[in-house]
């Protein structure tokens, strides 16, 4: 398995070190979607017992990112297109709302601080930086909100989704888009235009809906040139 593994046999927090491994791997694609979480082979990884283990995966099934097969065990979750258009009508509803109050605080420093990733989402080569600069941008124009429960749950929501975000990125004209997007959400709320900002921010993740559940469909298409 994939991950980035350290020595944590005498930490207290061992559960949270290997639950933010196993996150990171997921959510980055070095994961794969139905990979088996293999109790024994982790444990020994960060040469730990598999008490802090059995605690992270249960903290990863909390948040949907790992679920219990029978006979199986605990294995990386697969996303549905069901699944995928619930969590983005979510994120439409909330995190309208929540840059909706976040305009009226926002200081120069966050906007030049969104700025920022921005650009630099704009300029990135390497895909793993697309979806930490995206959440970036939001997360740091969100933030002036003082949601702080809001956030979370919209941190949550785009944990599910990311790493096949990190992939319509790439294999569409997603960066394009989304830049443009961004940009116009970045000017409106620099004008102190709520509503519009909170538009546009609707749009945007509509936007990537559509895109992703395109790409999602494409990958569940039968491959027509294989053998019978």
């Amino acid at each position: 398995m994939k991950f980035k593994a350290v020595d944590i046999g005498k930490t207290a927090s061992a559960a949270t070190i290997i639950f933010n491994a196993l996150r990171k791997a997921i959510i980055e694609g070095e994961l794969s979607d139905g990979d088996p979480l293999r109790q024994d082979e982790i444990a020994r990884s960060f040469n730990t017992s598999r008490i802090p283990v059995r605690e992270a995966i249960t903290m990863l099934e909390q948040q949907g990112l790992v679920k219990s097969v029978r006979y199986k065990g605990a294995v990386v979750a697969t996303l549905s297109m069901e699944e995928a258009a619930e969590i983005f009508d979510f994120r439409c509803l909330l995190e309208c709302e929540v840059i909706r109050a976040a305009v009226p605080n926002m200081t120069p420093e966050i906007i030049e601080a969104a700025r920022g990733y921005l650009e630099a989402f704009a300029k990135a080569k390497d895909p793993m930086e697309y979806g930490d600069l995206n959440r970036m941008f939001h997360k740091t124009l969100y933030s002036a909100s003082g949601l702080d429960y809001h956030t979370q749950v919209i941190e949550n929501s785009m944990d599910r989704i990311d790493r096949y975000l990190r992939a319509q990125l790439v294999l569409s004209d997603g960066i394009g888009n989304s830049s443009k997007e961004h940009l116009e959400i970045l000017e409106a709320c620099e004008a102190g235009d709520a509503d519009r900002a909170a538009e546009l921010t609707r749009a945007h993740i509509a936007d990537a809906r559509s895109s992703l559940q395109e790409h999602l469909e494409y990958q569940e298409q039968p491959d027509t040139n294989a053998s019978a």
